[in-house]
């Protein structure tokens, strides 16, 4: 092979789009590549608009992207199902009563984490939703480990809405009162214009809301009706980021990842006391070892709110120092955006954990200057969930 060739064109895979492209094209989306997917950053309202109506009314999101699948042991029993996932989660699945939902994390061999995600009980069943990019590696995973014993699907003709703020509800009682009488973290099958829908009252933003997972071929009419209702604007993924910045939620890839503890990350609370001192449910999940040693003893690093001086956000990736001596680095950002909510800057990032305390002073750098930031308590905004 002549080595002095030149080296053809690498073709860029096509994008995915979801069933709900050709609405955002007439809504005015601006579409950006994100996940593998052609999705929504923003509409002609434009994100700070965006943002502040979901605080104040209601918004509806297009998370079609994420990944839906269903978990069912073959011996039809939900114990048996729940027991089957604890062995690669450290979260407390049996506990989990038909018709609510649980936060857990799919973790490593070294105790990192490979993918945040919701689950959910039914009668006879799991049902899981897995972030967008490591979908596909999700469901490997669980075909690896349990796909013996367990029936696994991912249910690619689902599409899934968020429809959240204080005006959610309503919107969405005026499809399916039902939901009205639901609390946070709950879970329950819907009919909407006649389709079986799965809606679970949670959400990615901090507000009250619900997630709505629907058949494809209606995701459009059932977007549409609830796009009608009094005071419902589309919103794109840039305000997503920066509600669930506000809220203090982790985006994977960015917060989270591999070489990620759940004590790093100030994960914890997702790992229930049932899960945490030995026996066959305490350290039977993959990752045991650093993740127990770790809730016992500490982390060497830990997960916090940063709030910058001035208006200018810090981004992922900035370093972040001792004021005394900025040429050690002792942590650095992961994710950072303008808090339309709280008018000023907001940033998570990772710290020693000696620093971790709310009120200690770092710098960091935003175009070569130093900015001066204070570790804080996160949710920067309090949470508005129905409980």
């Amino acid at each position: 092979m002549d080595q002095h060739a030149a080296t053809p064109p690498v073709t860029p895979e096509p994008l995915s789009r979801t069933p709900l492209h050709a609405l955002h094209l007439e809504l005015g989306g601006r579409m950006v590549p994100f996940a593998g997917y052609e999705m929504p950053v923003q509409y002609p309202a434009g994100i700070m608009t965006e943002h502040t109506h979901v605080r104040s009314a209601c918004g509806l999101f297009d998370v079609s992207h994420m990944g839906q699948i269903s978990l069912r042991h073959r011996s039809g029993s939900l114990h048996d199902a729940a027991l089957a996932l604890e062995r690669l989660v450290p979260a407390d699945i049996v506990a989990l009563k038909p018709g609510r939902q649980r936060y857990a994390l799919f973790t490593t061999p070294d105790g990192g984490i490979s993918d945040d995600l919701m689950v959910a009980a039914e009668a006879d069943q799991l049902f899981l939703v897995v972030n967008a990019g490591p979908k596909l590696a999700d469901l490997a995973h669980l075909q690896q480990h349990l796909g013996a014993e367990c029936e696994i699907a991912l249910l690619a003709d689902r599409a899934l809405l968020a429809l959240q703020g204080p005006g959610a509800e309503a919107a969405l009682a005026a499809l399916a009162p039902e939901v009205a009488a639901m609390r946070f973290m709950d879970f329950r099958r819907v009919s909407i214009d006649g389709q079986d829908c799965t809606v679970s009252r949670s959400g990615y933003t901090g507000e009250d809301g619900f997630e709505i997972g629907l058949p494809s071929a209606a995701a459009e009419s059932i977007a549409r009706r609830l796009l009608a209702q009094p005071g419902v604007l589309p919103i794109g993924l840039g305000a997503r980021d920066s509600l669930r910045l506000e809220a203090g939620l982790c985006l994977y890839g960015s917060d989270l990842d591999t070489g990620t503890s759940p004590v790093e990350a100030a994960l914890e609370w997702a790992i229930q006391k049932s899960r945490r001192f030995g026996g066959a449910r305490g350290d039977g999940f993959i990752g045991a070892q650093r993740i127990l040693t770790e809730l016992e003893n500490g982390a060497a690093r830990r997960r916090v709110g940063l709030r910058p001086d001035g208006r200018a956000p810090l981004r992922a990736g900035a370093p972040l120092f001792l004021p005394d001596d900025p040429a050690t680095p002792v942590g650095h950002v992961t994710s950072g955006a303008f808090g339309p909510t709280l008018q000023a800057p907001v940033a998570m990032g990772y710290v020693e954990t000696a620093l971790a305390q709310p009120g200690t002073v770092l710098l960091s750098e935003l175009r070569g200057r130093p900015v001066s930031v204070t570790v804080s308590p996160t949710p920067f905004v309090p949470p508005t969930y129905k409980r």
